[in-house]
Formats: C-alpha cells, sequence, structure tokens
C-alpha cells in the first residue's frame, strides 16, 4: 500500500506535493520522496526514511521550483542498506520516465523475463521499474506518454493505481485506475492527482472519481479522461461534502482521540433520516434489492476483514435475533480463496471501512460469480466495493484518519442494527411494538455513548497501573464475544502488547492455564435484564470472574451503571449506560478503545500511526 499525490500548475510542485504526502502519513509510511521537473526539463528527485518530516528538511536544504511533478510515501519491504537506491527503484524512474505506483502486479515474473531479453534488470527490479521500462519501450520521438502508458497497460495484469511523468512532455502527469482508487482534483488552473480524498482536500472540494481503466491526462490547460479503448470520455466531476476541519485534529492530542470522541456523531448521523422514531419503521433506500427478494433470502452470507469482521460478527446477533434468518460471518482472505455453497437465495453483505479492502472486494466477485446478490455496508461513498454491490449501507463516520478503527466500527455496528430491523421488519418477525422500543432505544443511543466517554480519566487512571502487565485477556459472551476480540485487537494495534479475545465459555478449553499474577482479564459483564438469555450470560459470566481471581488473575469489569456485583470480584469496574442487549456492544466498545489508548500512551507509542498498519489494505 502506498499513498501517491501529484500536482500541475502555478504553485511551487514541490511544496505541494509535500503538503499533499503529509495528509496521508497517517497511514504510518517509513519512507517516502517526490519527483519534480523543472522549467530547464532537469529531474529533481528527493527520498528519504522514516517520517515525513525527514524529506521536508532534506527539501529544504534543496530548494528547486518547479510546475509539475509526483510524490510517494509507502512501506518499504525488509530492512534496506541503500535507501536511497531502494526509494528510487520505487519510483521506477528509466529514460526521463518516473512512475509510482501503489498497488500489485499479478504477472510480474512474466513481464520480467519478457523485459530481460532487450533491458538489463538486476535481482531486486520492482514492479514499479518494470512499468516504467514498459512505458519506456513503447515512449519514442513524437509519441504521446498517454499512449506509451496504454500500450504498456495491456501487458498488465493487477490491481493498481499509477501516475507518470516524462521530462520530455512537460505539465502533464498521466494516471492510469486498475483496481484501485485513482483521484484527480480540480483547481483554477490547476490539477492534483492523490490515492485518497485527505489528500486534495485542503486545496479543492471538486473531484473526479476514475472509472476501471480509466486513464487522465493532467496538463496546465485542463484534465482529459480517455477509456481503455483510447476514446475520450467524460466523468462527473463530484463535489465533496467533507469540511476540511474533519481531517484536522481539532484541538486533540492525535486523530485518534478525536475519532473516538466523534462517534457519538458519527452513529447519530448514521441514524438519521433511516428510521421513523414514531412507528420505528427503517428506510434503507440506497439497498439496491426489494423487499420481495429480501423476502425469498434463505441465509445471509457476511465477509469482512479486521475490525469490520467483528463488526459483521456482532452484527450476526443482531440479524439473528431481529430478523430470524441464518447468517453466516467469513474472512475475506479465506472466503476468496474457497468454494463457498452460495446460490441466488443467499445475501451476501460485504463490509469495509475504506471499501478497497482486497480480500474483501474479491470475495464479494466471487460471492456474486456463485449468483448470489450484494450489498456494501461502507464509509466511502463510490468505493470499488460499493460500485460492484447491487446497494449499500453507507456509514456516515466521515474521514478516519488515525489506522486503527473507531468512529467508522461503531457507525457500522449501526448499520448492521438498522439492517436487521429492516429485515425484520419486511419479513414479518419484529412487531410493531418491538419496532418502536428498538428505535427508541438507537435514537437515545449518541446520548448513551457520550456518557461512557466520561470514563476517559478513569482509563488513563487504569492505563498508569496496569500498563506494565504483560499478557492481556477480554472475555465476552455472545453477542459481545466480537467485542472482545475488538478489544483485544485494539490494544494490539495501539500498544503493541500480546492481547488475546476468547469467547468466555471456552475458558476452561486452554486458555485458564495462562491465568497467574503476570495476567490482565478484561471482562464484559453487562446485562439487559429485560433479555432472559442476556441474564444467563451474565451469571456465567460472574462465575468466570471467579474462577480468574481464584487463580490470582488482575480483573477489569466493564459492567451497568448501579450494577454492584461485579465488583465484588474484580479489581476494577468501568461502568457504562443501562442499554438494551443487542446495542450494549455500541457502549462496552468505547472504555476498551480508550483504555488501549491509554495504555499506548503510556508506552510512548504512536496512536495515529502504529508500526506496519495500514489503514486501507489494498493488496494481499
Amino acid at each position: 500500500m502506498s499513498g501517491i499525490f501529484g500536482y500541475v500548475g502555478e504553485q511551487n510542485a514541490s511544496s505541494v506535493i509535500l503538503e499533499g504526502l503529509r495528509r496521508l502519513e497517517y497511514h504510518g509510511y517509513d519512507t517516502a520522496g517526490i519527483v519534480v521537473v523543472t522549467p530547464q526539463r532537469m529531474i529533481h528527485a528527493l527520498y528519504a526514511q522514516g517520517k515525513l518530516s525527514n524529506l521536508e528538511q532534506s527539501a529544504q536544504m534543496n530548494p528547486v521550483h518547479a510546475g509539475y511533478g509526483i510524490g510517494q510515501a509507502n512501506w518499504v519491504s525488509g530492512n534496506p542498506d541503500d535507501v536511497e537506491n531502494t526509494q528510487r527503484r520505487e519510483f521506477g524512474g528509466t529514460n526521463g520516465i518516473v512512475v509510482v505506483l501503489s498497488g500489485q502486479i499479478y504477472n510480474l515474473p512474466k513481464l520480467k523475463k519478457k523485459l530481460s531479453s532487450t533491458t538489463a534488470l538486476h535481482q531486486q527490479t520492482t514492479a514499479t521499474e518494470v512499468v516504467a521500462h514498459l512505458i519506456s519501450n513503447n515512449y519514442r520521438d513524437g509519441a504521446l506518454l498517454e499512449d506509451a502508458l496504454q500500450l504498456a497497460l495491456k501487458n498488465i495484469n493487477g490491481e493498481f493505481m499509477l501516475a507518470a511523468i516524462s521530462k520530455n512532455q512537460p505539465n502533464n502527469i498521466v494516471v492510469a485506475q486498475h483496481g484501485l482508487p485513482a483521484l484527480v482534483g480540480i483547481g483554477e488552473n490547476e490539477y492534483f492527482v492523490a490515492s485518497e480524498i485527505p489528500a486534495i482536500l485542503h486545496q479543492t472540494k471538486d473531484m473526479i472519481k476514475l472509472e476501471e481503466n480509466d486513464l487522465a491526462i493532467l496538463s496546465s490547460s485542463g484534465v482529459r479522461v480517455i477509456d481503455s479503448d483510447s476514446f475520450p470520455t467524460t466523468r462527473p466531476v463530484q463535489h465533496i461534502l467533507w469540511d476540511s476541519l474533519m481531517t484536522d485534529k481539532s484541538g486533540y492530542k492525535n486523530f485518534m482521540l478525536k475519532e473516538i470522541f466523534e462517534q457519538p456523531r458519527a452513529i447519530r448521523d448514521t441514524a438519521m433520516g433511516r428510521i421513523d422514531p414514531q412507528n420505528g419503521n427503517v428506510f434503507l433506500a440506497e439497498l439496491g434489492i426489494t423487499a420481495e427478494e429480501l423476502r425469498e433470502i434463505r441465509h445471509l452470507n457476511i465477509i469482512a476483514s479486521g475490525s469490520s469482521w467483528h463488526a459483521g460478527l456482532a452484527g450476526k446477533g443482531m440479524i439473528e435475533e431481529l430478523a430470524r434468518v441464518h447468517v453466516e460471518v467469513e474472512y475475506g482472505s479465506e472466503f476468496r480463496y474457497s468454494d463457498p455453497l452460495i446460490d441466488d437465495r443467499v445475501l451476501t453483505i460485504a463490509i469495509s471501512q475504506s471499501g478497497e479492502t482486497a480480500d474483501t472486494l474479491a470475495s464479494q466477485r466471487l460471492a456474486q460469480k456463485k449468483g448470489s446478490k450484494t450489498i456494501a455496508i461502507c464509509n466511502a461513498v463510490d468505493s470499488s466495493i460499493s460500485s460492484t454491490a447491487l446497494g449499500s449501507i453507507f456509514t456516515f463516520a466521515g474521514p478516519e484518519l488515525a489506522s486503527s478503527s473507531t468512529k467508522t466500527f461503531t457507525a457500522q455496528l449501526t448499520a448492521m442494527f438498522l439492517f436487521g430491523m429492516y429485515l425484520g421488519q419486511i419479513r414479518s418477525v419484529l412487531s410493531e411494538e418491538d419496532s418502536k422500543k428498538y428505535a427508541q432505544e438507537l435514537l437515545s443511543l449518541p446520548i448513551l455513548v457520550e456518557s461512557a466517554l466520561s470514563s476517559m480519566g478513569f482509563c488513563e487512571y487504569l492505563a498508569r497501573q496496569f500498563w506494565r502487565v504483560s499478557k492481556f485477556l477480554f472475555l465476552g459472551r455472545g453477542i459481545h464475544f466480537p467485542i472482545a476480540l475488538e478489544g483485544a485487537r485494539k490494544l494490539q494495534e495501539l500498544s503493541y502488547r500480546p492481547a488475546e479475545g476468547c469467547a468466555a465459555g471456552e475458558m476452561k478449553h486452554g486458555p485458564s492455564a495462562l491465568i497467574d499474577s503476570e495476567m490482565l482479564v478484561v471482562a464484559l459483564a453487562t446485562q439487559d435484564k429485560n433479555h432472559p438469555a442476556s441474564c444467563v450470560r451474565y451469571k456465567k459470566m460472574l462465575k468466570q470472574i471467579q474462577e480468574v481471581t481464584a487463580r490470582q488473575g488482575r480483573i477489569i469489569c466493564i459492567a451497568n451503571e448501579g450494577d454492584t456485583t461485579p465488583s465484588q470480584y474484580a479489581n476494577e469496574v468501568i461502568y457504562i449506560p443501562k442499554a438494551c442487549e443487542l446495542l450494549l456492544p455500541i457502549l462496552e466498545i468505547i472504555p476498551l478503545q480508550l483504555l488501549a489508548y491509554s495504555i499506548a500512551l503510556q508506552y510512548g507509542c504512536n496512536v495515529d500511526q502504529p508500526r506496519n498498519i495500514a489503514k486501507s489494505v489494498t493488496i494481499d
């Protein structure tokens, strides 16, 4: 995964590109570089390892004014001895042509073999270099860069986006979209290209999202788009409604804390306009599947990765109870390589924060090939996953710039709850009385989340008490088990501590052997007293808490306000508001996020950019 930014216009390209890359830095990249071309057609390149500030310092020491260029920030695999040469290869410069590429080339060995007869390749030749050589071989005197690139693309099989420039074709950037998003920003006599919206948003809100196999040519006089057959075409200019302040820290220490505290708004915006508070009816106009078709569905298949998989697992509990239909939850990375037993009576739900997750997208396409209808739950309008699906339930969390999911996770849970209600209503399973009750519960949830956020100070205190603990175990039952998994994942991602999520009933089947005075157990011990199964699970959880205490394990409980029973056994208790069983997970994750965040700060970790974590995993 790489962050790409390019510029052509009247400003100094070096400064504009560096600022664009800085707004992609939340991915936590460990190398970066820029290449610009001066008015004298001289290529000026800078590369640096580590934080982007290193590249910015280098640019200050080597100032150059240029009107166009491209930049890239990425992860370098391994530990290269010669960073500059490695980064230079990532740019793929050859014969006055410079290329930046994000994604993967599937037939790379075949292309290398083909090139080796005419081009001197070395052992570490990258995909980007190969593409640059292919373009160069087609770039004869008088040829256009876009023609040379178009010819090269006919030989390439993969999922990627790339941008290319040539010193012999001044003030031109050619952009190709093949499976990964590519955005073109439209300014006043200036144009931008980027792999993500936040990179451009501070410059312009008017953008073109390229469609599959499009080629865009940015020049000082405008933007042209051609399709895969080289025919001119037009793509609509979209006005992005995000406020640029949404991509700033707005006074918070970091994006992670800002986004944790934005969750009440994210939940409210996701539910707003989709549920009638008077009768509880849910409206999902963008679903793309008729009520009649949904009534014929035999079972549901949810595919997702990472935190979205945890959301899908919790969504399974919601949908099965609200709509009384069987739900299976699959990892995208596993489903895509399987031979699933699905057909046209199976509805597949693809969940992805970015809408570009490679495994989930591939699984979605496999499900469609098998005849399954698909819908998407996604935070990005016009993403690959939402465009591929028949319809979508968009989460309106706004841009999430910390690499670890927080507000998009709770927005996904909100969307799953809405879909469960909708399915239950059209299948005549959910009564009008229950619909009204759940509607009121959902619409009051943002206020309850704000209350749960007030545990911030106590979570900071607990982090100071327990941050030196060597191992963590998170326990949950039923619909709370996915939240235990997510709590462990947050701690892993942010603080790099060993943490495991476990179904509490599985403790006696192995995990109990790990419990000692060096372990901290975090138990989800909430209950909905109006929900019989919840009460049973609660009693079982109390027994497991006592077992942990008997084995000298230290324990933190998440419990409902007013419930003093867990405090009899636990070292500490974090209280959250009461709610119905199906919405308690959204409240439970709040203190777990705050606890992971606070422990990470005790270790001095970068919570916005955890090591080795990419925000959008666009390669498998």
